[in-house]
């Protein structure tokens, strides 16, 4: 499932929405712009074994949300998808890029729906990939709960990566290979010697309940939802709500893939969203 192997990528700054964002460029410029968008906790090499799959016939970016990866923390307070929606709205007029296609995974999902809606105009193909178009409340507040506590500081980046797991825990399909290649983006090095994951844990402080389903009345350009064939987010009941508000979203499974798609079965994820993107579809 992993035979893309992972893509070279130029490693970029930009201030955006008063905060400096990292982001890898894939290449190849001059072609249909896409931008990735990754979830919580996560960061941009979340894409590194799926790029190589588009950057045939697109110019594949992956920013580094604000609070993730190698973007600057911002206060806790401006954590949020509006927030994140804003980052990408002045990332794509700060770099100029049109007829986009926006792919978002989990939070980065649900953050490109928040987008898509409030911002139309620069996107011009949708996919929201294995999202939870409404938080359960107390998951909301594990997250809440999450934030208060103290980063774990390991003594090495050889126990960070050790010990790296990705959420949910019961959702570990990836093979140790692809694990191990995104724990090795996951950590920085404290003051102290210590390593600690990138993330800055206060992003889930002010975590809330943000509706998805309405949203998708704002959507009227082409768009797809992709759910990992043992995943329950997009079930027949959320779908039928989602195309109830548009009717013209597609949607479509990953084989051998759980929730971490991109990750569990690039070459299969890589398949579903060349097949939407083709210019006949």
């Amino acid at each position: 499932m992993t035979d893309l192997s992972i893509a070279p990528s130029k490693s970029r700054f930009i201030e955006a929405n008063g905060v400096k964002l990292h982001y890898l460029d894939y290449g190849t410029a001059g072609r249909r712009p896409m931008l990735c968008v990754h979830g919580g906790s996560a960061h941009a090499h979340w894409f590194d074994y799926v790029a190589p799959g588009f950057t045939p016939d697109h110019h594949v970016l992956a920013p580094d949300l604000r609070g993730h990866g190698d973007s600057a923390w911002a206060d806790p307070q401006t954590y949020s998808f509006e927030t994140h929606a804003e980052d990408i709205n002045a990332f794509l007029e700060k770099l100029d890029l049109k007829d986009v296609v926006l792919i978002g995974h989990s939070m980065g999902g649900m953050i490109s729906l928040v987008y898509a809606a409030k911002y139309p105009g620069r996107v011009s193909r949708l996919i929201v990939v294995d999202s939870t178009m409404l938080m359960p409340m107390n998951n909301v507040t594990k997250m809440r709960e999450f934030s208060s506590r103290p980063a774990k500081i390991y003594a090495t980046q050889d126990e960070l990566v050790a010990r790296y797991r990705l959420e949910p825990a019961k959702s570990q399909i990836a093979t140790t290979e692809v694990i191990h290649h995104v724990a090795m983006h996951s950590g920085r090095q404290d003051n102290e010697g210590g390593w600690q994951h990138k993330f800055d844990r206060p992003v889930y402080r002010n975590f809330r309940q943000v509706p998805g389903v309405p949203l998708w009345e704002k959507i009227k350009i082409p768009a797809m939802v992709i759910a990992g064939e043992h995943s329950t987010r997009f079930n027949p009941e959320v779908l039928a709500e989602i195309r109830a508000k548009a009717p013209q979203v597609q949607s479509a499974e990953v084989p051998a893939s759980d929730h971490h798609i991109t990750l569990e079965n690039p070459r299969g994820f890589v398949d579903v969203a060349r097949k939407f993107l083709a210019p006949e579809s």
